[in-house]
């Protein structure tokens, strides 16, 4: 596989690619600009992923929430037919991934995006034609560094801002959110987020409460808001909510069907595409996406032959979503809500 130019490439959102390089010079001196910022994410069904994408054919391997690199670490470590072009909109966690890969050298391509615009940073690369995919990892949600930094306003947990940024150049804070949309605005986001018995009583009382000025405040007045016999069952009664108004921030089910769409439109013959989900809306679409790309969109009857014309594009590794161990929940909480789904490209005999 060819390498990409190893110039640094400005790309029309105004991210820039750069190689993967260790935290320190040759000499131990720290590298110019590189904040060595502590992000230690355990990357969750990391056996599962691994099996699933280091059987990919040789090529590009595109992980569209680089993280901390968990993921692609341990892919690039047993797939050497890859190279990886990695994306992840938190300046923090770019800067650990690129720590953390600067083994890889040339094999790592990083560019600071959200994962909606990996079109783009694909058609950056400046090759002849569409870029294929040969692997390609999506894990959704906030990672652990993201929770455990009160800061960032992620975690119900610990006093901090309402921001909930993932990128923290972001338009739109928490703050926004909970303090300026009507209460019917808030009620159908908390209600599209599980949050169907109560999502009325938290939303008029976030209102009444208004300005709510930080992430325990806010945790607090959702708490008052439920019943209190309610709250004994389901975890944090915040749990939900803090998660409703994280998506609404970062625009997150909203970008994901076409980001979706644009890798499984790319995947080879034989590429992977394998998803991490951790609640219902972002499952529900992944599951919606890769049935239409599984059928062609058919139409047909379901049990009577295809009439329509319908392509399939990929097939299903496995039917439905594959779930955490017990063992691996017992380690690590925070995996106990994912959902593995994983499809392959396939060939057309034109």
């Amino acid at each position: 596989m060819r390498s990409p130019s190893t110039s640094r490439v400005e790309v029309p959102f105004s991210a820039r690619f750069h190689f993967a390089r260790s935290g320190r010079n040759p000499d131990g001196t720290p590298v110019e600009g590189l904040r060595m910022i502590r992000f230690e994410h355990r990357p969750v069904m990391l056996d599962e992923v691994v099996e699933v994408l280091a059987a990919a054919p040789e090529g590009l391997y595109v992980d569209a929430t680089l993280g901390g690199a968990g993921h692609a670490t341990a892919v690039l470590d047993a797939a050497p037919q890859l190279s990886l072009v990695g994306l992840d909109q938190d300046p923090d966690a770019m800067d650990a991934a690129t720590a953390a890969l600067g083994r890889f050298g040339r094999r790592a391509l990083l560019v600071r995006a959200r994962f909606d615009r990996v079109g783009e940073v694909l058609d950056s690369l400046g090759r002849p034609g569409p870029a294929g995919v040969a692997a390609a990892l999506f894990d959704l949600g906030v990672s652990s560094p993201q929770l455990d930094r009160p800061e960032r306003g992620f975690s119900y947990r610990a006093e901090g801002a309402l921001d909930m940024r993932m990128d923290p150049e972001g338009p739109v804070t928490a703050s926004d959110v909970v303090n300026g949309w009507s209460e019917a605005d808030l009620v159908r986001l908390f209600r599209e987020h599980g949050e169907g018995r109560f999502a009325t009583r938290i939303a008029r009382h976030i209102v009444a409460a208004r300005p709510v000025g930080s992430t325990t405040e806010l945790a607090g007045v959702v708490r008052d808001a439920i019943p209190a016999a309610a709250r004994r069952t389901g975890g944090h009664p915040a749990r939900r909510v803090f998660q409703a108004v994280r998506v609404a921030v970062n625009d997150e089910l909203a970008v994901l069907p076409g980001a979706l769409d644009e890798v499984l439109d790319r995947l080879v013959p034989g590429g992977r595409l394998a998803v991490l989900a951790y609640h219902s809306g972002e499952d529900r679409i992944v599951k919606d996406r890769f049935r239409r790309a599984a059928t062609g969109g058919c139409v047909c009857p379901p049990g009577l032959p295809c009439g329509c014309g319908a392509r399939p594009s990929v097939r299903l590794l496995w039917r439905g979503a594959r779930r955490p161990g017990p063992a691996e929940v017992q380690a690590n909480h925070r995996a106990e809500s994912a959902r593995l789904r994983a499809v392959e490209g396939i060939a057309h005999d034109d």
